[in-house]
């Protein structure tokens, strides 16, 4: 077995957290050609380069970027050894590491991420959103656990991953009161000329909406297309025009935006996916979104609605 030098990790662990070689050195009051050598002797022991310099900067590599993420969990775990001998309430003592996609909408990410927090273990979450490329990116270096997207993984991508489907919801058609009292009565047809605040195109609800809009010869008036889902949900309940979310997150869209329902679309589903590096996942947050999506969220919402338009 390979032995580690965690002293040498500490000093590598410092100069990533701090920012540098001189403001880690300062912190562990040694000399930077102290740290350096032993930085250097760390990545002997790790077979590459940790560091590369960019200006005046040094900024970890690849390599560096996964040994700090093990090593930050490992001087958490630390602390909270001692912090639990010493009798002080140990903290975060889980870290999870989120990437959604800008796309998802924001009820249905806090619906996801819920059971994670619920954990007996204290968990503490970090999320980043971004595009998908962005995230994989950052999956494929560890630097996330688990990525929640609409869709599954494209093929193409040089990115090794798992698509774990979580469940699928139909949609809901929301408006302003002056848009759904006329609208609704004769949905979906009403819809043919209605004002529509829509999602970007090449998005996976775009993609089904149009088709749908398209058997049902459906051509609404375009009044805007959004990547940020919260920004068309509040222009929406400005009277602005139609928006459609997802059916398992009706009751939550009602209640924070004031608005009412013109009608229910069963054909236009959108799917959702949990996206990690492990075929079987293991991180037990992870495992416990996934599994209360499949078992709970999604399961529960799918009972028929009153105003169903199947295709």
């Amino acid at each position: 077995m390979d032995w580690l030098n965690y002293h040498h990790l500490y000093y590598f662990w410092a100069v990533v957290r701090h920012g540098g070689l001189s403001a880690a050195s300062s912190r562990l009051r040694l000399a930077p050609s102290t740290v350096s050598s032993q930085l250097g002797k760390l990545e002997e022991t790790m077979g590459g380069k940790l560091f590369h310099r960019v200006g005046r900067n040094l900024e970890p590599t690849d390599l560096g970027r996964l040994v700090f993420r093990y090593a930050d969990e490992i001087f958490s775990i630390g602390r909270e050894m001692m912090d639990t001998v010493h009798g002080r309430t140990a903290a975060g003592s889980l870290s999870l590491r989120v990437g959604v996609l800008d796309v998802l909408p924001k009820l249905i990410a806090s619906k996801l991420l819920e059971p994670a927090l619920n954990l007996s273990v204290p968990v503490r979450l970090i999320c980043l959103e971004d595009k998908e490329e962005a995230l994989l990116a950052e999956l494929a270096v560890h630097n996330i656990d688990v990525v929640l997207s609409d869709a599954p993984i494209r093929s193409g991508l040089n990115v090794k991953a798992y698509s774990h489907l979580l469940g699928e919801s139909g949609s809901v058609f929301f408006a302003a009161k002056k848009f759904a009292d006329t609208l609704s009565a004769d949905f979906p047809q009403s819809l043919d000329g209605a004002p529509m605040l829509l999602p970007m195109e090449l998005t996976a609800l775009r993609r089904s909406l149009d088709q749908w809009f398209n058997i049902l010869g459906i051509k609404p008036v375009i009044a805007g297309e959004f990547d940020d889902s919260a920004l068309m949900k509040v222009l929406g309940q400005e009277g602005h025009g139609v928006f459609v979310s997802p059916k398992v997150i009706e009751s939550e869209v009602l209640r924070q935006y004031q608005v009412q329902v013109v009608g229910h679309a069963d054909a236009v589903k959108e799917r959702f996916y949990a996206i990690s590096i492990e075929r079987v996942i293991k991180h037990p947050a992870v495992v416990a979104i996934t599994d209360a999506a499949r078992q709970k969220l999604f399961v529960e919402n799918k009972e028929p609605s009153r105003q169903h338009i199947h295709i």
